[in-house]
């Protein structure tokens, strides 16, 4: 059983940054692919980025390749995301999540059914 708890979520202006991040309970988290999406109001959860076991691997979407990054310390039990040049459609509730498997392509991981934990998602508002 993993516990995931996010925060860092703000209001934040066009074109600045946050930092999210997420921390996961339990002495297996290196052992988890974490994966971070996000959902807008009336719309379906979308895939953000998602990063392997072990750091090395990372996938994004293309609506935020460029702009946001996403790095872990498996020593501190948490997984972040760093978001640049933020721009008024990041707007959204963002998630992260735990996988037990890190999938060789974007498609798999960026299926939230893929996931087996979630966090409870913290609020990220980019005003004009």
């Amino acid at each position: 059983q993993v516990q995931l708890v996010e925060s860092g979520g703000g209001l934040v202006q066009a074109g600045g940054s946050l930092r999210l991040s997420c921390s996961a309970s339990g002495p297996t988290f290196s052992s988890y692919a974490m994966g971070w999406f996000r959902q807008a109001p009336g719309k379906e959860r979308d895939f953000v980025a998602a990063i392997s076991n072990s750091g090395s691997s990372t996938y994004y979407a293309d609506s935020v390749k460029g702009r946001f990054t996403i790095s872990r310390d498996n020593a501190k039990n948490t997984v972040y995301l760093q978001m640049n040049s933020l721009k008024l459609e990041d707007t959204a509730v963002y998630y992260c999540a735990a996988v037990g498997f890190f999938f060789t392509t974007r498609q798999a991981m960026g299926r939230p059914a893929q996931y087996d934990y979630w966090g409870q998602g913290t609020q990220v508002t980019v005003s004009s």
